[in-house]
């Protein structure tokens, strides 16, 4: 095992507290930097479970204008406990989840599992997944008394030389805010930033293109010739509803899709969580959980492929202005060309870390060194939600364990472990219901 010490973090200083009303809105900041000893970004599965484990440290958290507002159990000086805040870019909780077409519901997801402390009611199954899922983050701020600023959008963390801690931009309605950070967990995901691939031709197309974060409802493809890309649950799910509505569908897959009888409990998430991050230990880029679990075979799948909207066809070679085409025995059938007004890319997501940009974290490869959820170029970093962390349950665990590097490197004693992963600074794989 190898030990490194972390770089000394500075003490930094806070005012008395001011009495405030306690609010989930920010209002605008002084000229100086709000001083916080942790700094959280996004409030999904990851961000809500980080911010319960700095709760049950005792971590107080921020209130309006960065100045920690004394609750049932806070009876301390902020002089006397650290202090954290959570910053969400959505306009209220659910983390990526409220964003979710309307006809996903409960149980046409992987799975949604419970955050800790607070269990999941299974309420309805044929309930919108944005609605429930919505309803339950919002429910387990308010419980535990995580005091969530939105909506505040962080646009850059850099470097404050002057302090060694870490200094970030964000905005809110009411205008820009700094907080000055001594560590930061980023817990940001993927959902801001679908990902495009790139196929010859695909500006020339003269119809409507479409990814999955813009997906509304199957309606909008009445009497439409439909190409659905992707091999992941959102392209089959969107299959089967845009079927009946649509004038044709055609599905697309890189690789033919691997169908698994059972229920993806919570063993086998597991499993595939385990699978991803072993994929990352090696240096390898992380694929979706689809690719490693495959697509639940359920009655309504079943149907579908009985129906033929399950019918799967090889990638095609390129775009074309009425459609796609594909290169001469491509396919088994010798079709070449496929009329189409409408292509959907359900084509997956990348890691939103943009606004890490300014710190450097990437390697000579492009990827970022880890040690467990800790950026090893830069330990007052912590990664959550992403690599093997990017589901609920992985985001679950990262969250524990990135509070405890938190602890370590806030006491100046961070301990490396044994060893190290490179995770790809933006994964990508066919997006999956369910990941927070």
């Amino acid at each position: 095992m190898s030990t490194s010490s972390a770089p000394a973090l500075p003490a930094l200083p806070f005012e008395q507290p001011q009495p405030v009303e306690q609010s989930q809105r920010v209002q605008s900041s002084a000229a100086q930097p709000v001083d916080v000893d942790v700094l959280v970004v996004g409030a999904g599965q990851a961000g809500l479970s980080v911010a319960y484990h700095l709760r049950r440290r005792g971590f107080v958290p921020l209130g309006l204008d960065g100045l920690p507002s004394a609750g049932p159990d806070d009876g301390a000086s902020p002089g006397d406990q650290r202090t954290f805040v959570v910053l969400d870019g959505a306009p209220a909780p659910g983390g990526a989840w409220q964003f979710r077409w309307p006809s996903l519901t409960m149980a046409q997801t992987h799975a949604v599992h419970d955050l800790p402390g607070l269990a999941l009611d299974p309420g309805d199954p044929r309930e919108s997944a944005s609605t429930a899922v919505g309803r339950y983050f919002g429910a387990y701020e308010q419980v535990n008394d995580l005091r969530v600023l939105r909506p505040v959008g962080v646009r850059e963390v850099r470097d404050d030389p002057r302090s060694g801690a870490l200094l970030v931009e964000a905005t809110t309605p009411d205008g820009p805010v700094t907080w000055r950070a001594r560590t930061l967990v980023n817990a940001t995901g993927t959902w801001t930033k679908p990902f495009w691939p790139w196929y010859p031709g695909r500006e020339s197309f003269a119809g409507r293109q479409l990814h999955t974060h813009d997906f509304g409802a199957a309606e909008d493809f009445a009497g439409r010739r439909v190409v659905v890309v992707g091999g992941g649950a959102s392209a089959t799910q969107f299959l089967l509803q845009i079927a009946p509505h649509a004038a044709s569908t055609t599905w697309v897959t890189r690789r033919e899709p691997v169908w698994v009888g059972g229920p993806f409990d919570e063993d086998r998430g597991r499993d595939a969580v385990a699978l991803v991050d072993e994929r990352t230990r090696a240096g390898l880029a992380p694929e979706s959980v689809v690719s490693v679990t495959g697509l639940p075979l359920t009655p309504v799948y079943e149907a579908g492929i009985a129906s033929g909207v399950l019918r799967r066809l090889p990638m095609f070679s390129r775009v074309v202005p009425d459609g796609v085409a594909w290169d001469p025995g491509v396919r088994p059938d010798g079709v070449t060309h496929q009329g189409a007004d409408v292509i959907l890319w359900a084509t997956g997501f990348r890691a939103a870390l943009d606004h890490l940009g300014p710190l450097g974290l990437r390697g000579p490869g492009g990827g970022i060194v880890m040690d467990g959820p800790t950026v090893v170029a830069d330990p007052r970093v912590q990664l959550v939600g992403y690599g093997p962390s990017a589901s609920t349950i992985g985001a679950n665990r990262a969250g524990r364990e990135a509070v405890r590097s938190v602890l370590r490197l806030l006491d100046g004693a961070a301990t490396r472990g044994p060893s190290r992963l490179v995770v790809p600074v933006e994964p990508s794989g066919s997006v999956v219901p369910g990941p927070a």
